[in-house]
């Protein structure tokens, strides 16, 4: 019998994490739910449970603080085993005119967005190098596609993060890790909820809807259907991808 494989989730205690948190761990794998908010990461690895899955809530974590990261993959290892499967999810959003972003703002933005997925990457790439396999997901934004005005930093960080996938699938092929990335396009999440009840969408949710060519948001559901498909065994071909997920919005 195959060993269960183990997963960690940033940002998975709400929207998009959350989904995939539960898919991957429907999927059969052993999923670490890490977030910076404890409530939300124990409330979705007591949902994953409840379903008869495993899981352990990994909360308080900051992804921008190397030590805090390194310190709950220990603890990942010990619990849950190796880890196989990382997915970068956690992130920051924002609005603000360009010339009013200030060093502390674009500082954390990149902190988040940039150097978290970097540090966990580090973090984890050990125990994969180790098996001879692992999958590495990155959540971007379909914003690097076209530029959004008044994201420019959160848009620059996200940008970073597609070259941070392509460059770390041409190093670690050989050794049997995937990596890559998913832009997701305009998915109704408790995040974009938010943004549109303080009138920084441009309209409302269902407005924009009408503007995608499949007539519909998205969901949190149809990202963690993408990314169940990347880690999984049969995806062992693809890598340094860019697989938008926005309902045709950007092509």
């Amino acid at each position: 019998m195959t060993a269960q494989r183990t997963a960690i989730v940033t940002g998975g205690g709400s929207g998009i994490g959350r989904a995939i948190s539960l898919r991957l761990a429907a999927d059969g794998f052993a999923t670490a739910v890490l977030d910076l908010n404890a409530e939300a990461a124990e409330k979705v690895a007591a949902e994953v449970c409840g379903k008869g899955y495993r899981a352990e809530p990994l909360g308080g974590v900051d992804v921008s603080d190397r030590d805090q990261v390194n310190a709950a993959v220990q603890r990942v290892r010990e619990s849950l085993g190796p880890v196989a499967v990382l997915v970068n999810n956690a992130g920051l959003t924002g609005f603000k005119k360009f010339l009013h972003i200030t060093d502390d703002a674009w500082n954390k933005m990149l902190a988040v967005n940039l150097s978290g997925p970097f540090y966990c990457t580090q973090a984890v790439v050990p125990d994969m190098i180790e098996a001879r396999w692992g999958r590495i997901v990155n959540i971007s934004s379909s914003s690097t596609h076209s530029g959004q005005q008044y994201m420019t930093h959160y848009v620059a960080s996200k940008a970073g993060l597609v070259g941070l996938t392509k460059s770390l699938a041409l190093e670690f092929g050989p050794d049997g890790i995937t990596v890559n990335t998913i832009p997701p396009g305009f998915v109704d999440t408790p995040m974009l909820r938010r943004s549109e009840r303080k009138g920084l969408l441009g309209g409302s949710i269902d407005h924009h809807a009408e503007l995608t060519p499949v007539r519909r948001a998205g969901r949190p559901e149809d990202i963690a259907a993408a990314c169940a498909f990347l880690v999984s065994d049969e995806a062992g071909y693809i890598t340094g991808q860019v697989l938008a997920v926005n309902g045709g919005r950007n092509t």
